[in-house]
């Protein structure tokens, strides 16, 4: 890409930046003035009025909020696995921490400005808004149907958005971090941006959509991000943990030291989108409009005022600055780098991390159309329900490494772990339970000694599932947590308390009767641990031990995790299973949008359908 700001030669992008900033402090005294945006951080932060000031933005303490987001997912086609994915590890990871007495903001949306939006909806005959409008609802649907308790779902056409992007906009101009340059390269529809040379094949292709590129030449503003080196290096020097996991840390790393380049935040060509307020004929870049989001998305559809003011102080009140973003690594460099220089410019404190989650992968085969292998999250959810989707995927795959889907593993982790371990478990023991005590707790679980070979294990795996949750390590909680379950099996297995009951002595059966009581207590341990990955499957089981919805969800970590809540006397509910095992194949039938509505609604069921039979748990 060649880039010429107005009344400068034309020069490569690479030496651009070097050379902008000796255009920089030449330019005029307003450089160094204190604007009026500058006045307005300098108010929250002193350091902020300096124009080389060296902080990452400010940082203040928000007190017990927690705020979660995955990306704002781009609007072209109907959600894919791709998406439910990181939505699931967020979900769970929010979750979590309301168990855990956060005041919890979990944020999804949609990104639904730009070229490829426009494109999109062209092909399939409709008006942008109409088309952006049938993807959101199929999102919407998804996100139902998988059990996902996000807080709050932004749009980037949402009014208060648009207030916000050009509040923040205006703030940056302010500043003097913005420009107006012409500039040609090589650009990719798909991706929204610019590519060098270096990342195009020979034949000018994207190495990500493996379409070629297009030859463009336009002018337009920049943001300067070259000016935000030292902060930028200052920022991964004092927090460490700002990227991750470590691969994707180092990946952010080496782009920073190759030096900083500014990039376009506008565009002229395109008419769907926010119009730049200081020039109405562009409309401001898709991707500094969207990670804007996730500010806007801390403020109720009601508030488009308020949002527009982005006050600071407010916004963390509301949970800004957010506690992790998780998104896919193909998007790092936008949220790792573009992203909290942005926040800089604006005066806003940094999100306190950004979380690059790995790839899925079909059967060892990446997922294409063309290859008929892409796996649908709405035939797999209609197909086995949402909690074994949640868990199997929050179980197999280690957060932040590339995953794959094999659909006789998913099977028989499934069934292994939800409808043997634990729902067999239970069912079992509330059997046995009816027969011999009519269903009630035998003995208060609280006088079980403390190195009772399942209060002592749950003691000891409750701290390490919750450690393993803050680090959205999910296979390590999910795994910690089973073992509690799978002990409680031994322990059956191991004390055959149904031979005591018919053939046993008054002790001897007292003794199977707390057997079972210690049981069925390790087992609403489990499920309090594993409910943010499975929360329906966790109220079931709740419910079968007669504690009910409300009990559900009046749940504390601290409080729940503690043994002894089942007392003498506490009458279960009939036996019934609590997860039906996973029967039969399914075939992914999808059909590109434009040709059917994108609604869940309108997806088909799975060819062979799952058989419902009466093998239970």
């Amino acid at each position: 890409m060649r880039v010429q700001q107005q009344g400068t030669m034309n020069l490569s992008l690479r030496s651009f930046t070097h050379f902008q900033s000796s255009v920089f402090r030449a330019a005029s005294a307003k450089r160094f003035c204190i604007t009026p945006a500058q006045k307005f951080a300098a108010a929250w932060h002193p350091i902020q009025a300096c124009a080389n000031h060296n902080r990452s933005g400010p940082r203040t303490d928000k007190g017990d909020h927690f705020t979660v987001t995955t990306p704002l997912y781009y609007v072209n086609a109907a959600p894919h696995m791709g998406s439910a994915y990181p939505t699931i590890a967020a979900d769970a990871l929010a979750r979590f921490n309301r168990l855990d007495g956060k005041r919890v903001a979990f944020i999804t949306g949609t990104d639904e400005h730009g070229e490829k939006i426009a494109l999109a909806a062209a092909s399939r005959g409709m008006k942008p808004q109409e088309h952006c409008d049938d993807i959101v609802a199929s999102y919407k649907q998804l996100w139902e149907s998988l059990d996902i308790s996000y807080d709050s779902f932004i749009r980037t056409t949402d009014a208060k958005h648009e207030a916000l992007v050009k509040t923040v906009l205006e703030r940056v101009w302010e500043r003097g971090d913005i420009y107006k340059a012409s500039y040609e390269g090589w650009y990719c529809v798909d991706c929204e941006e610019y590519k060098d040379e270096a990342e195009m094949d020979a034949d000018r292709n994207c190495p990500t959509h493996r379409r070629p590129c297009q030859q463009r030449s336009e002018e337009n503003y920049f943001f300067a991000l070259s000016k935000y080196q030292a902060q930028m290096e200052k920022l991964f020097e004092e927090q460490p943990g700002f990227v991750s996991p470590d691969a994707r840390r180092n990946e952010v790393l080496g782009w920073v030291k190759e030096g900083l380049r500014d990039f376009s935040i506008s565009r002229a060509a395109v008419s769907w989108g926010i119009p730049i307020p200081r020039d109405p004929a562009q409309t401001v870049y898709v991707w500094f409009d969207a990670l804007n989001g996730y500010l806007s998305g801390l403020y109720p559809d009601s508030e488009a005022e308020a949002a527009g003011k982005a006050d600071p102080e407010e916004l963390l009140q509301r949970g800004w600055p957010a506690s992790v973003h998780i998104i896919g690594k193909d998007i790092l460099r936008f949220h790792a780098v573009y992203w909290p220089a942005m926040l800089m410019a604006a005066g806003l404190p940094v999100p306190e991390r950004v979380f690059g989650h790995g790839f899925l992968t079909k059967d060892g085969l990446k997922m294409g159309k063309s290859l008929g292998n892409v796996l649908e999250p709405v035939a797999l959810v209609n197909a086995y329900g949402a909690d074994a989707v949640r868990y199997y995927f929050m179980r197999e795959v280690s957060f932040g490494q590339d995953g794959d889907f094999s659909e006789e593993r998913f099977r028989n982790i499934v069934n292994a772990n939800l409808a043997n371990d634990i729902g067999n478990l239970l069912n079992r023991t509330l059997n046995l339970l009816k027969k011999n005590c009519d269903g009630k707790i035998p003995i208060d679980t609280s006088t079980l000694p403390e190195d009772h070979p399942l209060r002592a294990l749950a003691a000891e795996r409750a701290p390490m599932v919750a450690s393993a949750y803050n680090k959205m390590r999910f296979h390590d909680a999910c795994e910690a947590a089973l073992s509690v379950s799978g002990r409680g099996n031994q322990l059956l297995e191991e004390t055959a308390p149904w031979t005591a009951f018919k053939k046993g002595d008054d002790a001897a059966k007292a003794e199977a009767a707390a057997v079972l009581a210690s049981v069925l207590e390790a087992v609403r341990i489990v499920a309090l641990m594993l409910s943010p990955v499975t929360p329906a499957l966790s109220r079931r089981i709740y419910q079968q031990l007669g504690l009910g919805d409300h009990a559900f969800d009046a749940l504390q970590w601290q409080v729940g995790t503690q043994w002894g809540d089942l007392k003498a006397g506490h009458q279960t509910a009939a036996p019934e299973p609590v997860f039906t095992r996973l029967e039969g194949d399914w075939v992914t039938d999808s059909a590109p949008v434009g040709e059917t509505s994108a609604a869940p609604a309108a997806a088909k069921r799975p060819k062979a359908a799952v058989k419902a039979k009466a093998k239970v748990a």
